[in-house]
């Protein structure tokens, strides 16, 4: 299974997944302001994953610095920080990874320059690692959701390409996978950006395990024959009270399958909850460039001068979800309880 990004000789390797699925290439970052690249131009992308290039990015910043003094050090290290968080508006992993980050600074200014640079670049590794158990845990809590012969829809991408490795909503479909279940993915395309035809398609066919691609609109068509036992999906952020953003044209599907008696399960880790959050009208959602909606490999579809509008998200009301699987347990409605007993 693929690894997406690592801390390797004092770089940060990543697979760039604007080349995936024609060409599997990687790249290495000596220095912070190209990890601010990949994550903007979604070289890298996926809530988890995200939070781990970020938290990476700020262990490169400090140690390349040429400061010799703490309190400079930390000056330095509230300006990467600063630029990490105007990177990309609504995964929540990102701004925790940060903040996380930057409570390791402070709670190591006794130990110098060097002491700050090592002990950002432990934490960074840490959250790198605890992100593949975090996935792991989830996968084995999620996969009895899953029985023999399900069909099951995915949207976007939340499999290893959007975290360090296994995934959020595909670690339980992997592990059902490993387990020995038949079940079969039905993957949607997911437009603008084609997450789904270019990165989880990929994935699933790297694994082996049954899949098909279909197009966003042809899910209701799919659920009412009868082949959508079941629809997993991530997310980029999680309310309070249970609501979950998630790429463009989750809620449709949320909506689709309310009508056909489907479950629907988000997956994701207790990082992606913002307990700051009291619902998803309060979640900030992310606009991207027109060109991806009126371009599609960088051929123009649509005629010049028109209006466009390109939301990156949208949110799923908590109403419509059957349950949130984290690392610490399956949470079921109502939610508002559950979630705060999470509250670090």
């Amino acid at each position: 299974m693929i690894k997406t990004i690592e801390w390797k000789d004092g770089k940060v390797k990543m697979i760039d997944q604007s080349k995936l699925p024609l060409k599997e290439e990687f790249f290495e970052c000596s220095d912070y302001e190209c990890v601010i690249d990949a994550i903007k131009s979604m070289k890298i992308r996926g809530a988890p994953a995200i939070g781990v290039a970020a938290a990476m990015g700020i262990a490169l910043g400090a140690k390349n610095t040429l400061v010799n003094d703490a309190d400079e050090l930390l000056k330095e290290i509230d300006v990467i920080c600063e630029k990490m968080r105007n990177t990309r508006p609504t995964a929540i992993n990102l701004f925790w990874a940060i903040e996380r980050m930057r409570k390791v600074v402070f709670s190591n200014t006794w130990a110098g320059v060097e002491g700050i640079k090592n002990a950002l670049e432990n934490e960074a590794i840490k959250i790198a690692n605890e992100d593949v158990e975090v996935n792991k845990k989830m996968g084995e809590l999620g996969a009895p959701l899953i029985k023999n012969g399900d069909g099951i829809l995915t949207h976007c991408n939340a499999g290893s390409l959007a975290t360090v490795k296994y995934g959020t909503a595909l670690a339980p479909i992997y592990h059902s996978f490993k387990e020995g279940k038949k079940i079969h993915i039905y993957v949607d395309e997911t437009r603008p950006r084609l997450q789904g035809a270019r990165l989880t398609i990929w994935e699933l066919n790297k694994e082996n395990i049954p899949a098909t691609l279909i197009t966003d609109n042809m899910a209701g068509y799919f659920m009412a024959k009868g082949k959508i036992d079941k629809v997993f999906v991530g997310s980029d952020r999680i309310a309070t009270n249970g609501d979950a953003a998630n790429k463009i044209g989750t809620y449709s599907l949320a909506i689709l399958a309310k009508e056909h008696k489907i479950p629907f399960y988000v997956v994701a880790p207790t990082s992606t909850i913002d307990f700051n959050v009291s619902s998803g009208n309060e979640i900030p959602i992310e606009e991207r460039d027109e060109s991806e909606v009126t371009h599609i490999g960088g051929v123009q579809i649509a005629p010049d001068g028109i209006s466009v509008v390109n939301p990156a998200f949208d949110v799923t009301p908590h109403r419509l979800i059957t349950a949130i699987v984290t690392e610490k347990g399956i949470l079921y409605p109502p939610f508002e309880v559950k979630i705060e007993n999470l509250r670090p």
